[in-house]
């Protein structure tokens, strides 16, 4: 029976890799935003946009399952103009993200540990290591140290919830904002809350590769019903761990007449600091553990996951660069260019962590419903099996959700 427990628990992984790059900016900074600057206004568009994007990241898993490949080698058969879309999508957001990414947990790290070091040169350092962890640690490493930092991020932010619940700060009426859609910045905020909530759409990909990976190493293909397990895991298990982020940051920080900071380590400053002196001191471990781990997670998750799906889009694209020869050397270049145009851009161009947050998770938004309608597509496709495709209702949904990305982004690119 122990043995039966430990397969099924191994079986389990992508799920878990997608909540490790989900929960991190979108929470951690943008919910615990969300809370701090509105409180809890923005609650239903939290639970609304995950409920919206459910069947587009659906696709991702749905996919690997039914075919024992990617969403990539999906694309591939819509033609390769599909792959070369999704490869300048990604070449083109992911120095951004990942230095969005990158510049929230540097800040954490130097505030955490107490090193002085600047941010973007913390940042350029946590890159660095994260390179080296992944480039000799593989697919199986990745995939043992997101059960262990999920588990540990979700215990740690629940214990802190509990007691923000216990003893809330106290909030003063005059410093109370209220959401309006006439304020043109509460709009871009939405936009940038939206656009990583509960993560970018490139994530469902990102699962679909994770997935044909996972079943390369377990020698044989996961179910369709195992993987969309690990999926709803992943999936809900992030859903409610963006209402908790939200939860404390209209606990802890609203209307204490305090404003967030823009520089990432007088922000971390200030998310840790308002925390404790509100929930008391001995509460540190707690919030640092889910802060950092928060971010750690996410930054090790991305940066893997973009070398992986370009160097996939780089050999479907590239008859002479498929050769297996090439396999890992492709995964060195694009990780190796993903971290040294990142650092790049950290240290030359980088003016707020707040406006290069928004910056990407605007971008992500506006670009939702390109890759949203490539998944429905694939997923359509009619060498799948009927009984492997998404049932008739979820296939409505997920043509109502695409409409509904559409829509918002064509409103915002013209707002």
């Amino acid at each position: 029976m122990l043995k039966s427990l430990r397969d099924r628990f191994a079986q389990f992984g992508p799920g878990l890799l997608y909540a490790g790059a989900a929960v991190g900016v979108s929470h951690l900074v943008q919910s615990t935003r969300a809370g701090a600057e509105f409180g809890f206004q923005l609650l239903v568009v939290v639970l609304l946009i995950n409920v919206v994007k459910f069947p587009v990241f659906e696709s991702g898993p749905r996919y690997a399952a039914a075919t024992g490949i990617s969403l990539l080698e999906g694309y591939k058969k819509i033609g390769s103009w599909a792959v070369w879309v999704y490869m300048a999508l990604s070449a083109s957001t992911m120095f951004i993200i990942m230095g969005a990414i990158s510049i929230v947990t540097s800040g954490l790290f130097i505030q955490l540990s107490g090193i002085q070091l600047d941010s973007r040169v913390g940042a350029v350092f946590l890159l660095f290591i994260s390179v080296l962890i992944l480039g000799f640690g593989k697919y199986s490493t990745l995939d043992r140290f997101m059960k262990f930092i999920i588990i540990l991020l979700t215990i740690s932010t629940f214990i802190a919830l509990l007691f923000a619940y216990l003893q809330p700060s106290l909030q003063l009426p005059e410093f109370e904002t209220e959401f309006t859609l006439s304020d043109k910045t509460h709009v871009l905020f939405l936009v940038a809350l939206i656009g990583w909530m509960p993560a970018p759409i490139d994530i469902s990909i990102w699962h679909s590769v994770w997935s044909s990976s996972k079943n390369k190493d377990m020698g044989k293909r996961v179910s369709l019903k195992t993987a969309l397990q690990d999926f709803h895991v992943g999936y809900w298990g992030t859903t409610i761990l963006a209402i908790a982020f939200l939860s404390l940051g209209s606990l802890v920080l609203y209307s204490t007449g305090e404003s967030l900071a823009d520089n990432s380590v007088e922000f971390s400053g200030q998310l840790v600091g308002m925390y404790t002196s509100n929930i008391g001191q001995w509460a540190f471990p707690f919030i640092a553990l889910a802060a950092f781990t928060t971010m750690f997670s996410t930054m090790l998750t991305c940066l893997d996951a973009f070398p992986r799906t370009l160097r996939k889009s780089t050999k479907l694209i590239s008859v002479q660069l498929a050769e297996k020869h090439h396999h890992q050397r492709l995964y060195w270049i694009w990780i190796i260019l993903t971290a040294v145009g990142t650092s790049i851009l950290l240290l030359y161009f980088l003016s707020s962590m707040r406006a290069m947050v928004d910056l990407a998770t605007t971008i992500s938004f506006v670009v939702a419903p390109v890759l949203a309608i490539l998944n429905f597509v694939a997923m359509n496709d009619k060498s799948i099996d009927s009984v492997a495709r998404q049932p008739k209702w979820l296939k409505t949904f997920n043509i109502f959700s695409i409409a509904l990305l559409l829509i918002f982004s064509i409103w915002f690119l013209i707002y």
